[in-house]
């Protein structure tokens, strides 16, 4: 009984906590980031054309939060593990959530001016003596949150978590999976996927390289944490169960033998 009700409260706390990141998402998404200064020698930084964005977020928030969900959903629908397919959920969901908290702290601290800042700044390019701005509010707030880059980060989170998890079920990085090519082009083909909305991020303008550079490190850097957090190693030969299958008592024996059989392999 106790053990149930432990449980049950870690698992509600775990879909609070979630809500919660959400919630806070979405205010931070509002909220004014701070005003840096601009000498005159730096200001050509910040006159980039204004383009519309390649990946605009009508494409990005489908394409980062549906993805992982379709892959766990196709990975539940072949092997019919409910444990597995709540552990990977919860994982990439506490990865996202963890992201887009992080990374609008992070823009709202530095408050670094997008590439086409000043023409967020100046539509009309008459630009006055105290550097005032006179466009549109939301579109200069938004020109306030350039480093680091969110499509970057969420690319990243959400990409290399299913980067991560097609691995851990492959075993790509285990014994089984040496010699696989294809499975090692599985693992890749998420990554560039990331890597071009990062990289786009820089062609329409909308974010210095050094934003994008530092938003994938951090996307990919929860990704792997919170994976980490309820799956084993790429290279364990239990890659492919989260660490809840594992400590069951049904399955501990199993678990025993190709440990040992692994041990063996390893000595021999």
């Amino acid at each position: 009984m106790v053990r149930l009700k432990n449980i049950s409260i870690g698992f509600w706390f775990d879909i609070l906590l979630r809500i919660f990141l959400a919630l806070l998402f979405v205010k931070l998404e509002k909220t004014e980031p701070f005003t840096r200064k601009i000498d005159n020698d730096e200001l050509w930084l910040y006159k980039y054309p204004r383009t519309e964005s390649y990946v605009p977020t009508s494409i990005l928030w489908p394409l980062v939060f549906l993805t992982p969900i379709l892959v766990i959903s196709l990975v539940f629908i072949k092997n019919k593990n409910t444990n597995d397919f709540s552990q990977a959920m919860m994982s990439v969901t506490l990865a996202l959530g963890l992201n887009g908290t992080i990374t609008n702290i992070i823009k709202i601290i530095v408050g670094r001016p997008r590439p086409d800042f000043y023409w967020r700044c100046f539509p009309d390019g008459l630009e006055n003596s105290d550097f005032t701005c006179t466009g549109n509010s939301d579109l200069i707030r938004d020109g306030k949150k350039s480093f680091p880059s969110g499509h970057s980060s969420f690319a990243f989170a959400s990409f290399g978590f299913i980067t991560l998890y097609l691995a851990g079920k492959l075993q790509t990085f285990g014994i089984k999976g040496k010699g696989n090519s294809w499975k090692l082009c599985l693992f890749i083909i998420p990554l560039i996927i990331a890597l071009g909305i990062a990289l786009s991020r820089t062609c329409d303008y909308h974010h210095h390289w050094q934003d994008v550079a530092v938003g994938s490190f951090i996307g990919f850097t929860l990704s792997y944490i919170c994976y980490r957090h309820y799956y084993p190693p790429l290279v364990s030969q239990m890659s492919y169960k989260p660490y809840s299958s594992l400590f069951k008592k049904d399955e501990i024996e199993s678990t025993k033998e190709q440990i040992n059989g692994f041990n063996l392999y390893r000595n021999y």
